[in-house]
């Protein structure tokens, strides 16, 4: 097997994980993992169940921007069914996972922006999608949506050259995809298996970049600036603005102005 394919069973055998990748969803070519997830979670796929394409054709990241996902990179989805306390902090063991399995599988140092994207060098390498469908006050399902740029020559892609990065470009030399798979697979269970803890809201917290910096939030039509002071326990961003007033973000796109 090449460093930029992958198989079902190569990603599942002897992985040591209770729920996550022990059913394993793999598809050469694919439209959206989320779509698929969504279908496979609506008939109770097991938890832990992950959709992974070797390439995407119509991957979406956050606010429906579209994610370039060609082969030789890592797109998934994983099919979870928490209880609802859990839900602020599946971003979190998302980002984190990331960000250690990063760390561990090639020794680069990755940070997160507020509130999901992953960076090394200050660079997006990494985009998180979360879903839920809810049924009355219960999770019917969760979706965690993530795409990590493992070998795309960024370069090639001139749209996104002075915004993104990839592992490969970083090391410059071949990352092995199954490799790295695996490993965000074993992060991703270690994590959510701590919930809830508050460990993972520290940790999360001491990996965010933007904390201290002068940004910009935009919801809608709505902008905000100031600085990023500090983040509440459910993942909001607290934003000290110029007239000292202090904003709770829940949910918007940041831009870091230093």
């Amino acid at each position: 097997m090449s460093e930029t394919t992958l198989s079902a069973a190569a990603i599942s055998e002897n992985l040591g994980t209770r729920l996550v990748g022990q059913n394993v969803l793999y598809f050469p070519v694919l439209t959206s993992t989320m779509a698929v997830a969504r279908e496979e979670a609506a008939k109770k796929a097991p938890e832990g169940t992950v959709v992974i394409a070797g390439e995407q054709t119509l991957g979406r990241g956050r606010l429906k921007r579209a994610w370039v996902s060609p082969p030789g990179n890592l797109s998934l989805s994983l099919i979870l069914y928490p209880p609802v306390r859990y839900l602020p902090y599946l971003v979190m063991v998302a980002s984190l996972a990331v960000v250690q399995s990063i760390e561990t599988f090639t020794g680069l140092k990755a940070q997160i922006k507020w509130p999901n994207d992953v960076l090394i060098n200050g660079s997006k390498v990494c985009g998180i999608l979360i879903e839920n469908k809810m049924n009355g006050n219960k999770i019917d399902y969760v979706i965690m949506g993530i795409g990590v740029n493992v070998n795309l020559k960024v370069a090639n892609y001139p749209e996104i050259a002075s915004l993104a990065t990839s592992l490969s470009d970083e090391l410059g030399k071949p990352v092995s995809l199954l490799g790295m798979t695996r490993q965000l697979l074993i992060e991703l269970e270690k994590l959510y298996l701590l919930l809830p803890t508050e460990s993972i809201f520290q940790n999360w917290r001491d990996n965010l970049v933007t904390l201290g910096k002068r940004v910009r939030a935009t919801w809608g039509d709505t902008v905000y600036e100031g600085l990023a002071e500090s983040v509440a326990e459910d993942g909001s961003l607290l934003l000290r603005q110029p007239d000292g007033a202090l904003t709770r973000i829940v949910a918007g796109d940041v831009t870091l102005r230093e």
